[in-house]
């Protein structure tokens, strides 16, 4: 049975109301939350700042409106859809369609293809259709030269019960036939699934069998997480995933949760904050919003008129992390998730579940001094249709450290409302804007984040080798925050160990491509620095540095980037 937490539920427990579940919080709750920046979890990428159906086309949300929450994936309905999703009277936000708009806000997106159905479960036609379709969905795709965002086909959604089984037969042997026809025709792109509506380890380890003992196995694994609290059991599932793999002898994929949040908390604050914080904890590579509602609204973080919600804030205070994701450790309802920018010395906490008065705890600020100023910002538990123009600043003040931690109380706090604390020296950051840009905090498509302590921040992108088409050319997309429009000087640490100088094109805000120039340096993960100038607009600007690129002939040699900074 699934645990259920309404809206009503979740104020019932801060009034003290016995439900048949987890204790919930209490209204003198007391609890913290222990933020310790010198332990890493990963570098920032934003992991659950996706959605489904999250861009309703190549204007709406618009790009500017994306680029603050620092998107991470999408996944969108296939090229030539005629999916009417929740009661909508036209097809919506095909992927090739709205892929101009996803990539200037520096995301990726999976092609979810059952979506060519016109309804809501599919309506099988028969394997001489979906064949004929699939066909259709990849020369379509494979048409689309300058589109480089496609991160993966799809092949099913929530086969657990929206497979026909009575007609297609068993979704394992679906899953192998259709499998082998997209490789028969798109050898490139990754395969993504099995794509169940919930967790099951009998049909995940059923599934995996079947598609290893076929050669059909994922590049990337997929389920969804749907039900009130299931955020309790996603580190269940993911450990359980792992032992599976284990078991079989599969080498490890990346997990994808492209649809995530239920129904009745989805516009819950709070609860995107639980959300976030289990999928940066426990490894998942990228998670979508569920699309319950509009599409184009980004999964309501926007208004039907286009203003930004609650949640919104949440969502852009978490985007506004850089660095690595740091270690938070819960407190009964109490979590958060939290990251260290050791270029501008910020530490950036989204926190929210409990009521009453709590407190972070942050602990590994030896080299902040012996006092820090602290920010607290709250947005209320209000829904998708309620435009919350700007976050309520609860306090600020400077606090003494002692043996390299602080204490920051958070008072007042509500059960479905979101809160934000921010830690820096007591001058404030090293910067008044963030000059230093790690590649492995960036948009990295087809290249690897990998680990040095050479590394400006301990990772770097490597393998950026990839120059065939668009669907294999290696680039990092570099999203950026300028105050003024000038021209910068952007200074690249790399490393290039081919001995000869490489090249790379840089372009930015789809501008015309320029050269990079590498000079050797002493090995690979031995960085060097080489500038260039760049004109940039104020506000955000993508910045594009690529082996392989629509519209650039292609790099000389090999290069790996670690970060670019602007001054």
């Amino acid at each position: 049975m699934k645990r259920t937490l309404s809206r009503a539920s979740i104020l019932a427990l801060v009034l003290g109301v016995a439900l048949v579940s987890p204790a919930g919080p209490a209204q003198a709750a007391g609890n913290t939350l222990t933020v310790d920046v010198g332990s890493v979890v990963r570098p920032v990428t934003h992991v659950g700042s996706g959605g489904l159906y999250g861009v309703g086309s190549n204007s709406k949300p618009t790009t500017d409106q994306l680029l603050p929450l620092s998107p991470s994936g999408f996944t969108q309905p296939a090229p030539g859809t005629t999916h009417l999703g929740n009661g909508a009277t036209e097809p919506c936000c095909d992927a090739l369609d709205v892929a101009g708009n996803i990539t200037r806000a520096g995301a990726q997106q999976l092609v979810r293809m059952p979506d060519i159905y016109p309804s809501f479960p599919y309506q099988w036609q028969g394997w001489a259709d979906w064949e004929q379709k699939v066909r259709t969905m990849v020369q379509k795709r494979l048409a689309a030269t300058s589109t480089t965002n496609i991160r993966g086909w799809e092949l099913w959604n929530e086969p657990d019960w929206t497979w026909n089984t009575s007609a297609a037969g068993s979704f394992n042997d679906g899953w192998t036939r259709t499998h082998r026809l997209i490789r028969s025709l798109d050898p490139v792109t990754p395969i993504v699934g099995p794509s169940d509506s919930h967790y099951s380890h009998s049909r995940m380890l059923s599934f995996l069998t079947h598609a290893r003992d076929t050669g059909t196995l994922p590049d990337v694994i997929v389920w969804h997480e749907l039900g009130d609290m299931d955020w309790n059991s996603f580190d269940d599932h993911v450990a359980d995933y792992r032992a599976i793999e284990n078991q079989l002898g599969i080498s490890p994929r990346p997990i994808a949760i492209n649809e995530y949040n239920s129904l009745n908390q989805m516009d819950i604050p709070s609860v995107a904050v639980h959300w976030i914080s289990v999928l940066e904890r426990h490894g998942a590579r990228e998670a979508h919003r569920a699309y319950w509602f509009e599409a184009g609204t980004f999964d309501g973080l926007f208004t039907l008129q286009g203003q930004p919600t609650a949640s919104y804030w949440a969502y852009r205070w978490y985007g506004a992390m850089a660095g690595n994701v740091v270690r938070t450790t819960p407190q009964s309802w109490l979590d958060g998730v939290a990251a260290y920018d050791s270029s501008r010395k910020i530490v950036n906490v989204v926190l929210g579940g409990d009521s009453g008065n709590n407190s972070v705890r942050v602990n590994g600020l030896g080299s902040f001094g012996s006092s820090v100023q602290v920010t607290v910002n709250a947005v209320p538990g209000s829904g998708r249709h309620t435009h919350v123009a700007a976050p309520t600043v609860l306090s600020t003040s400077t606090l003494a450290v002692s043996n390299g931690s602080v204490t920051v109380p958070v008072n007042g706090m509500t059960a479905e409302g979101a809160y934000q604390v921010v830690v820096t020296p007591a001058g404030g950051p090293t910067s008044s804007w963030q000059q230093v840009y790690e590649a492995e905090n960036a948009n990295v498509v087809n290249a690897q984040t990998r680990g040095s302590s050479a590394a400006s921040n301990g990772s770097y992108v490597g393998g950026i080798d990839g120059t065939a088409d668009m669907r294999s050319q290696s680039f990092v997309d570099f999203t950026v925050n300028v105050p003024t429009a000038r021209s910068y000087t952007m200074a690249v640490r790399y490393a290039n160990g081919t001995g000869s100088t490489s090249t790379h094109g840089l372009a930015y805000n789809g501008g015309a491509f320029s050269t990079v120039s590498y000079p050797p340096t002493a090995g690979w993960g031995q960085f060097g620095t080489t500038n260039v100038t760049v004109s940039l607009r104020a506000g955000y600007n993508v910045i594009r540095l690529a082996k392989g690129s629509p519209n650039f002939g292609g790099g000389t040699g090999y290069a790996e980037l670690d970060s670019i900074t602007l001054s």
